[in-house]
């Protein structure tokens, strides 16, 4: 072992500061820095990875300066010694050069008024874990950046020890939020709620964002009005009658949910998915004259209507010359077809219309797609138009007043998706809600020394 005092200093910066400014601690006084042989990166004995060609890892020991002594490791608060605890613990911190490095030190436990016997504060770790501060915030801007195996490759760890970390950072990162201002959940009053398969075999998560600050305010597993009722529950009664409007896809789970926990909310129905209704509508028309020309030996007839779903589902300004020309025969040839097709693009335009008049115009183009779709005589149109009539037409209407829609839920999920497909997938939901938060958030997660 050799005294850190005499591992040298220069230009008057003594070693001791050099070694703390080296491994991210602070508050502390350096003892001793030594070598010892190869031991798992994760903190455990002679293992895989840490010390490869045997040149072992750097440990180095530490005390606590005096203003940090005696804390309660829970709440800080000043208490009374117990014991001397399990006596030497250690701490994984930042690599020095190739070799993985561990701060040192001896934590007694002390006896708190509120949470009894329990381990000393240190400042350079979080209360429980196995790795400094500013390492855990390496792994959590690192496990943003890049897949769990290059990380765990590169930090010499495995996965799970990642979700850990990843876990700590995210609950003193709401613990920081939780400031004078108000907590993240304070001020809310535009949500908007969707599902997003995470896993096969109808694994959903449910995730909840903020229209005013574009962030994720909240996600559990699951997909049901149990699951929502979670978010109105940590929100409180109080913050819950304050939301004025929801975006929402049409699920009557999230309608139920958001019906009993919200009283002053109105849901805006989100235009994809109205429009979305109204193709799969229209889709069913084409299937019905498709297998009608089938039956009849109208080969020909049946094989054009078969190519022609995609000149039917598109949008006119990006049909190409070919489904331009599809689409006036079927006009030609096939009337109720047609007509199927032009009450879709109906139903388009009234979001198009959205907040002219303050969503008026919208309304009424509404209701007159409504009378025209119920005497259609399509029954896949009245049908449609007889369920928006008695569930959903407040809800659109809602939507073409306020303009709001599920498109930055939509885009939230999508950057779940890629969190998830840069990791390889997730052995475990709460890493994926962990990183997720962590992500899409709002959280400010400074890679170590940047700032």
């Amino acid at each position: 072992m050799s005294k850190a005092s005499e591992l040298g200093g220069c230009n008057g910066v003594r070693s001791t500061r050099v070694w703390a400014g080296l491994l991210g601690v602070e508050q502390v006084v350096v003892e001793s820095v030594r070598f010892e042989p190869d031991m798992s990166a994760d903190g455990g004995s002679a293992g895989a990875g840490a010390g490869r060609g045997g040149a072992g890892v750097v440990v180095v020991a530490v005390r606590a300066r005096a203003g940090w002594r005696s804390r309660c490791g829970r709440c800080q608060r000043r208490c009374p010694g117990y014991d001397q605890g399990r006596g030497v613990r250690r701490w994984r911190t930042f690599d020095v050069g190739l070799r993985p490095a561990f701060v040192e030190a001896r934590v007694p436990r002390v006896r708190c008024v509120r949470h009894g016997v329990t381990v000393a504060a240190v400042p350079w770790a979080r209360h429980g874990a196995g790795h400094t501060r500013g390492f855990d915030e390496l792994v959590a801007g690192f496990a943003t950046r890049m897949s769990k195996s290059a990380l765990a490759e590169y930090l010499r760890m495995g996965w799970a020890t990642v979700g850990a970390i990843i876990s700590r950072v995210m609950a003193d990162a709401d613990a920081a939020s939780a400031g004078p201002a108000g907590d993240r959940l304070d001020g809310i009053t535009r949500i908007g709620v969707d599902e997003i398969s995470y896993k096969r075999g109808h694994k959903y998560l449910t995730v909840v964002v903020d229209h005013a600050t574009k962030r994720v305010l909240w996600l559990a597993e699951g997909r049901s009005k149990t699951t929502l009722a979670k978010f109105f529950t940590l929100l409180g009664p109080e913050r819950s009658a304050r939301i004025e409007l929801v975006s929402a896809d049409g699920a009557d789970w999230i309608f139920n949910a958001v019906r009993d926990a919200c009283p002053n909310a109105d849901i805006c129905l989100d235009p994809f998915h109205v429009v979305a209704w109204a193709t799969a509508a229209l889709d069913e028309v084409r299937r019905q004259v498709w297998n009608a020309a089938r039956r009849a030996g109208h080969t020909a007839a049946a094989k054009e209507l078969k190519g022609a779903r995609f000149a039917l589902w598109k949008n006119p300004n990006r049909l190409t010359d070919r489904q331009q020309a599809r689409l006036a025969t079927i006009a030609v040839t096939n009337k109720p077809l047609y007509r199927a097709y032009l009450l879709k693009e109906q139903l388009r335009a009234v979001f198009a219309v959205g907040r002219q008049d303050g969503g008026q115009a919208g309304a009424e183009l509404l209701d007159r797609w409504l009378a025209w779709a119920a005497r259609s005589r399509l029954p896949a149109f009245v049908d449609l138009a007889r369920r928006i009539r008695a569930y959903f037409r407040d809800d659109i209407v809602n939507t073409l007043t306020h303009g709001l829609s599920n498109g930055l839920i939509e885009s939230t999920n999508t950057k779940i998706r890629l969190l998830t497909r840069v990791a390889f997938g997730f052995k475990s939901v709460d890493a994926l809600i962990a990183l997720a938060k962590l992500h899409l958030g709002g959280y400010h997660i400074e890679l170590p020394g940047r700032t």
